[in-house]
């Protein structure tokens, strides 16, 4: 089952620039609005996510215990309206490879304080030096793919 998960992880990572560029031909569609895109974008998910729940057979009675949920843990949908609208905003004008570099490099970094630390109530997970190893080299992928170009003298 580890390895669905990790497979899944990946095809997880391969759709993001594609949505990002998905999400930019529908702007360029309806007005040049990034946020309109995004809106657009996050009705559909909605919608996708309402008939996964309807086909999988969850009970929507779960929902009625909305009111009892402390006001932060509704910032998921915040977070994710804010990303779909930066992937947008941004894909165009770094490019997909830049851009993702950038997102993979602020992930690593963030996950590695959310396992050592266990915030939010994830479960703490060891910092070993290989794990600081391999978020080093993401940190230098990252480096190399935005600044590459100039260190190396190769067109962008």
């Amino acid at each position: 089952m580890q390895s669905f998960y990790a497979l899944f992880a990946l095809v997880i990572g391969l759709i993001v620039p594609l949505q990002a560029a998905v999400n930019n031909q529908l702007k360029a569609v309806i007005g040049g609005s990034t946020l309109l895109a995004a809106l657009v974008s996050f009705g559909v998910g909605v919608l996708t996510l309402l008939l996964m729940c309807m086909v999988s057979g969850q009970k929507m009675g779960g929902l009625l215990s909305l009111g009892k949920v402390e006001p932060w843990m509704l910032i998921g949908g915040v977070l994710g309206a804010m990303f779909v609208f930066g992937t947008t905003l941004i894909a165009p004008k770094l490019g997909a490879a830049s851009m993702m570099a950038l997102i993979i490099g602020g992930q690593v970094i963030a996950s590695l304080l959310f396992d050592r630390f266990g915030w939010l109530g994830l479960p703490l997970r060891e910092v070993s030096w290989p794990r600081l190893l391999g978020a080093a080299l993401i940190i230098v992928g990252v480096l190399l793919v935005n600044f590459g170009h100039q260190w190396f003298g190769q067109a962008k």
